[in-house]
């Protein structure tokens, strides 16, 4: 009795808790404008989850569109998370397909979806099959091509995020989790509170396993984006090394980064496969509290609006999350993550960490040391929007078309030696 007594104390501290957090964070209701572009369908499927599922389809479609699937955080509505991100803005410009599952007050008074209850976290239950059979519905109804299908959500929806990802791996060609968590971190509402506010440990192998006992699935798996703020209170942002923690041992990956890179300030780490591309990557915003990390007053093309919980820091997860996923089809006319300005921090070469310290998951890079000449010099090339320097490389004897000088200098206030 004492010891149930311990439980549900210390479950009722970590709700008040959290709730406070939350009040502190929401200081105007939600922003949603009157003129919404999402409609519903409603004859999508048994909906055994009960939710809403609301759609923004552009005038201008492509003739095989892509297909996102947006899930929304506690207290917001489809939406507050369509105005607030500005996923609407890119489908429009790039003529993709949104899907905004949205939470009913019915199941949870304060509309988070149930990415901790066991009845809607499996394969073909709950909510988890109420997102499948939208996700079915919309590729039937509007012609989506099968192999660009994805995922992403804020905070209980990044989580949820997670769960599809786990659940239907064969489904989703990637996924962006954002103030988030793993899948399998809690199988209860007083485990959730504890994963969400607590320090834990788990093991890559345990986090791993879990995905793996969702499906049959045993690979290819989707690549994954993992946003996180570094001074979250209401998720810890070690929740983010969770993530990527659990997504390298199913692609059979170190649990250190192939290399680190500072872009607008904020860390972004990535995980790259043999081949060399990026399967995984995880940025930790410096400074951001709960919330997506948007560039509503510096990007040349902004989306997204800032609000409670959409936090514009510089630098915007939907441009570069649409991005990553080929979703501009290569037309956007807003320079990469890397041309705005990032510097390399630590780089593993033949896959053996050159620093081990700066390299290891969740560790502070060490930005006394060097990046490689040769990669100083790339990203001073691509700041300045000029092609790779080995397409200007000529025959011998023919005068360079660049002042190497200037070219070494912009290297050096590229890696920030020189201002």
């Amino acid at each position: 009795m004492a010891g149930l007594r311990k439980s549900l104390l210390a479950l009722g501290n970590l709700r008040h808790k959290l709730e406070a957090l939350l009040a502190s964070r929401r200081s105007s209701p939600g922003v949603a404008g009157e003129c919404s572009q999402l409609h519903e369908l409603t004859a999508f499927g048994s909906n055994p989850g009960n939710l809403r599922m609301q759609v923004l389809v552009p005038e201008r479609l492509q003739r095989r569109p892509a297909l996102v699937v947006a899930l929304h955080g506690c207290g917001q509505s489809a939406a507050d998370y369509d105005h607030g991100t500005g996923w609407a803005t890119l489908a429009d410009r790039y003529g993709f397909v949104v899907v905004y599952p949205e939470q009913q007050p019915s199941n949870n008074p304060k509309t988070c979806f149930s990415w901790f209850a066991p009845g809607d976290i499996a394969r073909d239950h709950g909510e988890a099959l109420s997102i499948q059979q939208m996700v079915e519905h919309a590729i039937t109804e509007f012609g989506i091509d099968r192999r660009r299908v994805f995922v992403t959500g804020l905070s209980a929806g990044g989580a949820m995020a997670s769960v599809m990802l786990a659940t239907y791996p064969e489904v989703y060609a990637g996924g962006a989790i954002i103030a988030g968590l793993a899948y399998g971190r809690a199988g209860s509402v007083q485990e959730a509170f504890a994963a969400m506010l607590t320090e834990q440990s788990p093991s890559a192998r345990a986090l791993g396993d879990r995905v793996r006992a969702a499906s049959g699935h045993r690979g290819p798996w989707p690549r994954i984006s993992v946003w996180h703020g570094s001074a979250d209170q209401i998720v810890k942002p070690s929740n983010a090394g969770h993530i990527a923690r659990q997504w390298a041992d199913l692609h059979g990956l170190a649990g250190a980064p192939t290399r680190s890179e500072l872009i607008a300030g904020h860390t972004r780490r990535v995980w790259s496969d043999a081949g060399g591309n990026t399967v995984i990557e995880a940025f930790s915003i410096a400074g951001m509290a709960h919330g997506v990390p948007i560039a509503a007053s510096t990007e040349a093309e902004p989306c997204g609006a800032a609000g409670p919980f959409f936090h514009d820091v510089g630098l915007s997860s939907t441009h570069h999350i649409a991005r990553s996923w080929g979703l501009d089809d290569g037309r956007s006319q807003a320079r990469s993550t890397r041309a705005r300005g990032s510097v390399a921090l630590t780089t593993r070469a033949n896959g053996a960490g050159e620093d081990t310290a700066a390299a290891s998951l969740g560790s502070k890079p060490n930005r006394h040391r060097l990046p490689a000449l040769d990669r100083v010099i790339a990203g001073a090339f691509e700041a300045g929007g000029l092609p790779a320097a080995d397409s200007l490389r000529q025959g011998p004897g023919t005068p360079s078309p660049l002042d190497p000088g200037a070219v070494i200098g912009a290297a050096l206030k590229a890696a920030g030696l020189r201002r």
